[in-house]
């Protein structure tokens, strides 16, 4: 059985899917799907807490699915803009996973994380699986995947 981890970053698939549809991406669903095609041995959810009562709720939901929840701070600069992305947490994570499962999910559709699917792949020879949304994942995301999957209506609330 294929050993499979995945990895959230929670921030970019609720406004990506937000801004292309107006809607919620289904976690449960998505768990159903990728534990059909093997074993879960890692799942991780990167999130920023802002302490608020929907977002702890969220939170729970996806532990109650399974997910390890990550948090980080928000940060609220002077100049008025924010800062919490998890992009260098989530490389690590991918890193030191990638040697122990036969598959890597990446549910962003951000293209800084190119160059790490790239070497986990030539690497440790791991499947390197997207799911984004079409309109606003980069492309070199999805060249470098080993298989792409667009979030559309099957994956959201």
């Amino acid at each position: 059985m294929n050993k499979i981890a995945i990895f959230a970053d929670v921030q970019n698939i609720y406004y990506t899917t937000r801004q292309a549809y107006g809607r919620q991406f289904n976690y449960r669903k998505l768990w159903q799907k990728i534990s059909s095609e093997g074993e879960v041995v890692c799942a991780n959810a990167y999130a920023i807490h802002r302490g608020d009562e929907s977002q702890l709720k969220f939170q729970n939901a996806l532990k109650h699915i399974g997910f390890t929840v990550k948090l980080k701070p928000y940060i609220q600069r002077s100049d008025g803009s924010a800062k919490g992305d998890w992009d260098v947490g989530i490389a690590i994570d991918v890193m030191e996973t990638s040697e122990q499962v036969d598959k890597i999910v990446l549910l962003s559709g951000d293209g800084d994380f190119d160059l790490l699917l790239e070497k986990v792949k030539r690497k440790y020879g791991v499947e390197a699986v997207v799911y984004g949304v079409p309109s606003l994942t980069a492309n070199s995301l999805i060249t470098s995947a080993t298989e792409y999957f667009p979030i559309e209506a099957d994956l959201l609330l």
